[in-house]
């Protein structure tokens, strides 16, 4: 019989993290996106490139690939997750999608501007593997860790991923600043090892927690109708039961608005830098390292914060600063400046994605068997708050040729997310008071 809070398994579920955030580092936040950068600037086009028969500039077409595979993972994850409640078969879509992810990674090895379009297909099923992958290595966190350890369990696997990550980066990093120390002449070679290697980590290390955690429970085990109709059922029941919720409705929706600003800057911040500060490199994945080894104490802080102030008070802290890093970006102008920034990237990064994903698991009602149900609901919110930042960032791009008016619009985004905050907090007295009159 599976109890909460075991070590052990909760050791193995952070493994997840520890296996795909490697994706997450590399693909999208530095090698790839530099890689990708370096390959499709040219005398000939500039920074413009030929897709499908059509032109774009490269950096907007990278956002408009990751804003359509978000696309899909909205229109496809509702049906998964329920079904995976209805069946109780969530650990073999996280393995489905974990295989489609890391198989991706691997056939970037292959990635050449004379295959863009290939490249870009890769790009976009790595995305999808990696978004619907998280969707249900999610949905165990309420059912591995009692509420009072969810903000420390889910720090935990952040932490995990992210010093994970930053291994396999370095190693990375040493093939990609130094191949004449392995023979390497061929100048593309370092980076496309790097996706190759990104895919074999991901594959590996993920076999830990599908080894360790549990299946799953079918919670529609009695219905009768196919698979498909119970799903839709499913997700049916759990968005009426949101709506009958008003602080987890009014969470979810300031969850949206920010994350629409706080995910668009993790996946362009390179290509700001790259494009807007010419930086090497080098520095670029530097400056992610930076972001990545701050985030590991950030997601600490801000579990620890919580714990003292609560976790929407610190929510409304975290998006301030990121009002402020929004700002920032938009004068900044040498190396040095962008590196304090990335340090005060990384702080708010960590804590705000641990606090995130802890904060709605205590919002769900207590001993619900639809867990991956109701978190299809979170990441789907997220990943529809993506596509929206992405496009948006690069149509002003496109519109403006400058990546800083892009970085300023997300302002509007993260505002939008901190008046609601304000108002769950009322949300969440008046419930209180409720409560307390009830009871008397």
């Amino acid at each position: 019989m599976q109890t909460k809070n075991n070590p052990k398994t909760i050791q193995a579920w952070a493994m997840f993290d520890w296996a795909n955030s490697a994706y997450n580092l590399v693909i999208t936040s530095t090698i790839f996106p530099a890689y990708y950068t370096a390959i499709t600037k040219t005398e000939a086009n500039g920074d413009k490139v030929t897709f499908l028969g059509h032109k774009f500039v490269n950096t907007a077409l990278a956002d408009y690939v990751l804003a359509a595979a978000y696309m899909i993972v909205v229109l496809l994850l509702p049906i998964l997750t329920s079904i995976a409640d209805y069946r109780g078969n969530k650990k073999s879509y996280m393995q489905l999608f974990t295989w489609i992810g890391g198989l991706a990674c691997c056939g970037l090895y292959f990635f050449k501007l004379d295959t863009l379009e290939f490249g870009m297909l890769c790009f976009a099923l790595a995305a999808i593997g990696y978004c619907s992958g998280a969707v249900f290595y999610n949905s165990y966190l309420p059912q591995i860790a009692t509420l009072d350890k969810q903000d420390a369990v889910s720090a935990k696997g952040f932490t995990y991923g992210y010093v994970g990550s930053v291994l396999l980066q370095i190693i990375c990093f040493i093939f990609v600043l130094r191949p004449e120390w392995f023979g390497i002449s061929d100048g593309s070679f370092p980076a496309r090892l790097s996706f190759l290697l990104v895919g074999i980590w991901w594959l590996g290390f993920a076999q830990i927690p599908f080894y360790k955690l549990p299946k799953g429970v079918p919670n529609s085990a009695s219905q009768r109708q196919n698979v498909i109709a119970g799903g839709f059922k499913e997700l049916g029941h759990v968005w009426h039961q949101i709506q009958a919720m008003p602080v987890l409705k009014r969470y979810l929706s300031a969850f949206f608005f920010y994350s629409m600003g706080v995910q668009t800057i993790m996946l362009v911040a390179t290509g700001f830098a790259a494009k807007e500060l010419k930086l090497p490199a080098e520095s670029l994945i530097a400056i992610i390292l930076i972001i990545q080894l701050v985030a590991i104490g950030g997601a600490a802080l801000m579990s620890k914060l919580s714990s003292i102030y609560g976790n929407v008070r610190v929510l409304i802290g975290v998006v301030m600063i990121w009002i402020g890093v929004c700002i920032t970006a938009y004068f900044i102008q040498t190396a040095v400046q962008f590196y304090l920034l990335a340090v005060v990237v990384g702080l708010v990064m960590g804590g705000i994605q641990s606090l995130s994903r802890s904060t709605y698991s205590k919002f769900l009602p207590q001993n619900i068997t639809d867990t991956a149900s109701y978190f299809s609901f979170y990441d789907v919110t997220e990943k529809l708050a993506i596509v929206i930042g992405l496009f948006t960032f690069g149509f002003v791009e496109s519109l403006t040729h400058s990546m800083r008016n892009s970085a300023l619009v997300l302002t509007v985004f993260f505002i939008a997310g901190l008046l609601l905050l304000f108002l769950l907090l009322s949300t969440q007295k008046r419930q209180a008071e409720t409560v307390a009159v009830s009871a008397q």
